[in-house]
């Protein structure tokens, strides 16, 4: 199986995702599924290697992409590796689709204000404590 994604770390160690598809080696024929890529996936964002993991989650949003937690984890992955437009785009496809989803928010507001845009990202910050049940310091 050969994959963009290299075996190892810099430091030596096997990579996170090479796991997934070590245990697929004596397949016959197999074709990775949305699954296993968001295997994958998660396995790259624990490792914090967020833009190979954005690089799936993206293939994977295509195919399912109305999946809330799926959506949060690629915006997340784009945000960590600051890829903070696409980061945007998601987030507020995100809220467009389920406006009281407090995280979405706040890392809305988090993008924003790292994109050098506080008093936009201000009402976010505030939407988010709102739906945590907390008081907003913005």
């Amino acid at each position: 199986m050969s994959d963009n994604f290299n075996d190892y770390q810099p430091n030596g160690e096997v990579a996170a995702d090479r796991w997934v598809t070590a245990t697929r080696l004596f397949d016959t024929v197999r074709v990775e599924t949305a699954a296993d890529k968001w295997e994958r996936a998660q396995l790259l964002f624990e490792a914090k290697d967020y833009a190979k993991a954005a690089l799936l989650l993206a293939e994977v949003v295509e195919e399912v992409p109305f999946q809330t937690d799926l959506c949060l984890l690629l915006a997340r992955a784009y945000y960590h590796s600051a890829q903070l437009g696409k980061a945007e785009a998601q987030l507020r496809a995100i809220v467009d689709r389920d406006p009281v989803e407090h995280y979405a928010h706040l890392l809305l507001g988090r993008t924003l204000e790292r994109r050098g845009r506080p008093e936009e990202a201000a009402p976010w910050l505030r939407l988010a404590a709102a739906f945590g049940g907390e008081l907003a310091d913005v």
